[in-house]
């Protein structure tokens, strides 16, 4: 399986240089050669654990890493010192429903699932492309990305890592657990400005020639830890997989039966994997792209035009809080039936002019379906969802509860099976998760832990509680110009 740039197919590389660099030279996103080749008949993997199942995908789409140190990675990544359940992410079914939990992991958010695997990727790589040069992981967060990364790549030999998070853009729980790191191979920093701000900062970075040498002359080079990165990307089908075979074992459908997902979205990665998943023999009949009011992508699916021109809002799911979706870049490249000429003109439209309005080609745009929730919708939800079936959401995964439930209110007769991502715990937004339930105790963010597992009976997760008692850091916050600076003195003292 080779690999190639969404804006440039000539740029034909492998896997391991394409998890290596993470973004192509030309600005674009790597994406598998062709689909045609790989199939998973999803009933091989009824029953099989979590672990079999990631490993015969990442085989599949890695086919030229050593096989046996790829199965040694799985074993490793996905392991109880990682994850709190054996199914390693349960679903939790309810009547016509279901809850895929990705928050199971040491930073309690969906990111785990792949910030666990990507740092034996990006180490067997190295290995492969015959590298001896430290790795530099930049990472652009809005929130739950950052810690998820800095737990995966802690203290690992050959490889640095700096997170960049919106200054005030971030939870204070999120903040605090990017500032209680002890690895000497890492650091977090505020910038000022928005996620989409950090973003295009990190990806200016990947494609500045010049800086790339400095880097070069202290022997590092880059690499992404954001879903950008195809190694990241990819293990997240795993978990859509193995959900539909718990889906099967605990006689909720029928094997063959299709199901719609509904997926809190941002970045678009998250459900970007579940096309993938789709597109290699998964039955999924719809994906529900759920957002909050910086609605961007819910307006592209119902108008046909990408339009960032917007006011970009704070909101109390803050990892939604993003109006350039990345990952979208590689969705149009396949609803172009692959054009790499078109999806460059519509990938530099949006970086001139804010918008684009693609041509789409390919049927598979009608497998998607959006919504979104106001903070309003949100908080009612996270009441409604514990008052109807004792189970308790964040401000994040209600917008997908709710995303199904305008779905049904407007397809009437759809009798599929929904499956909603939970993609973080209530305790990483504790404040607004008790507040929607109980407007009287309005706490402080850190306060409200407490305040949380006394009003609904539930413990602190041992993270949370964790991470509450460390010592932090004080926080640095640059200008988006500093950025360079900072680097290279990190470099160049080794880390922190």
């Amino acid at each position: 399986m080779r690999f190639y740039s969404t804006r440039n197919k000539k740029n034909i590389c492998s896997a391991s240089y394409a998890i290596l660099n993470g973004i192509a030279e030309d600005g674009g996103l790597f994406v598998p050669e062709d689909f045609f080749d790989i199939y998973f008949n999803y009933e091989d993997y009824i029953g099989k654990t979590y672990q079999h199942t990631a490993e015969v995908i990442l085989k599949a789409f890695f086919n030229e890493l050593d096989e046996n140190r790829l199965k040694e990675a799985v074993n490793d990544a996905y392991t109880k010192t990682n994850f709190s359940s054996n199914e390693i992410f349960p679903v939790t079914p309810f009547k016509n429903i279901g809850v895929l939990n990705l928050t199971t992991g040491n930073t309690m958010a969906f990111k785990d699932a792949a910030l666990s695997i990507l740092p034996y990727l990006i180490s067997i790589s190295k290995q492969k492309e015959g590298i001896n040069d430290d790795i530099l992981i930049l990472t652009a967060t809005s929130g739950d990305t950052g810690k998820a990364a800095m737990e995966g790549f802690k203290n690992k030999n050959g490889i640095k890592l700096l997170v960049f998070y919106p200054y005030k853009g971030v939870s204070e729980f999120q903040l605090k657990q990017m500032l209680t790191t002890d690895a000497v191979n890492e650091g977090a920093f505020a910038i000022r400005g928005n996620f989409d701000d950090a973003q295009t900062a990190v990806k200016n970075l990947f494609n500045n020639i010049e800086f790339k040498k400095n880097l070069a002359a202290h022997y590092t080079r880059f690499s992404s830890a954001n879903s950008i990165n195809i190694g990241r990307l990819i293990p997240q089908m795993a978990y859509y997989f193995h959900a539909y075979s718990q889906l099967v074992l605990s006689n909720k459908i029928k094997i063959g039966d299709k199901i719609n997902i509904a997926v809190p979205t941002g970045n678009f990665g998250n459900i970007l994997a579940a096309y993938y998943a789709k597109k290699t023999g998964l039955p999924i009949n719809k994906l529900i792209c759920a957002s909050n009011e910086n609605n961007v992508l819910t307006d592209f699916f119902c108008t046909g035009t990408y339009d960032a021109n917007r006011p970009f809002k704070k909101t109390i799911s803050p990892s939604m809080d993003i109006l350039i979706s990345s990952n979208l870049e590689r969705l149009i490249f396949e609803l172009t039936n692959r054009d790499d000429i078109k999806t460059s003109e519509y990938m530099n439209s949006l970086k001139s002019n804010g918008m684009y309005s693609p041509e789409i080609i390919n049927p598979d745009i009608d497998t998607f379906t959006a919504y979104y929730s106001t903070e309003a919708e949100i908080r009612s939800t996270i009441k409604n969802v514990y008052t109807d079936y004792n189970y308790l959401i964040d401000t994040h995964t209600a917008t997908a509860f709710n995303a199904v439930t305008q779905f049904k209110a407007e397809h009437k007769n759809d009798d599929h099976f929904n499956l909603i991502l939970e993609t973080a715990s209530p305790f990483k937004f504790a404040k607004d998760v008790l507040l929607s339930l109980n407007a009287d105790r309005n706490e402080n963010e850190l306060d409200s832990f407490n305040a949380l597992s006394q009003e609904t009976k539930r413990e602190i997760p041992l993270p949370a509680l964790k991470t509450l008692s460390a010592k932090e850091k004080t926080e640095s916050v640059l200008n988006i110009e500093e950025m360079q600076d900072v680097i290279m003195d990190f470099i160049a003292k080794g880390g922190m």
